[in-house]
């Protein structure tokens, strides 16, 4: 073979492995939700700025009696994360019908949950978020309730920060 041929064999199989692309996501969010991109990065760098203050590990597993709190020094690479192509979009709440029929649970509709896909902790939740897919969901009665759908994404965005970083996240 000659050295041209070489390293147009070579070229091909680099290329055809994905050895030429960037497995990086471009930066930005998939908005699937009635707020704006400025309101989704505003949200996003209260989360840096909360994960930069102190890192809360275990705040599902405190709802069980007697855990101690998994808290740590804040971590200021939260700052250096960015969201890359992570979608925010909104699921129709769980009816309370369904809730009552699966968990003996009785909420008035809208039930502020969606379900939580495995391997959650919960089977349901107001929002959860997929790592490996970057994707971040939450209940639709949620949409405009204030405050409260800044908190509920804020904590879903610091989930995907720790995530990114490297934490353990079973008990986020």
């Amino acid at each position: 073979m000659g050295w041209s041929l070489r390293t147009l064999i070579l070229t091909m199989v680099l290329v055809g492995c994905g050895g030429g692309e960037s497995e990086v996501l471009p930066i930005g969010f998939v908005n699937r939700t009635q707020h704006s991109g400025a309101d989704l990065w505003t949200i996003w760098k209260s989360a840096q700025q909360s994960l930069a203050r102190k890192v809360d590990l275990n705040p599902l597993q405190r709802s069980d009696p007697g855990v101690l709190a998994d808290m740590r020094q804040g971590d200021s690479r939260a700052f250096r994360e960015a969201p890359h192509q992570i979608g925010v979009a909104r699921e129709p709440d769980v009816t309370s019908a369904t809730l009552f029929g699966t968990t003996g649970v009785l909420r008035m509709d809208p039930t502020g949950l969606i379900a939580c896909p495995q391997p959650c902790n919960v089977r349901y939740a107001a929002a959860f978020s997929k790592y490996d897919l970057h994707l971040t969901r939450y209940a639709e009665s949620w949409e405009f309730e204030g405050d409260n759908f800044a908190i509920l994404l804020e904590y879903e965005f610091e989930n995907q920060i720790l995530s990114a970083l490297g934490y353990n996240m079973s008990w986020r």
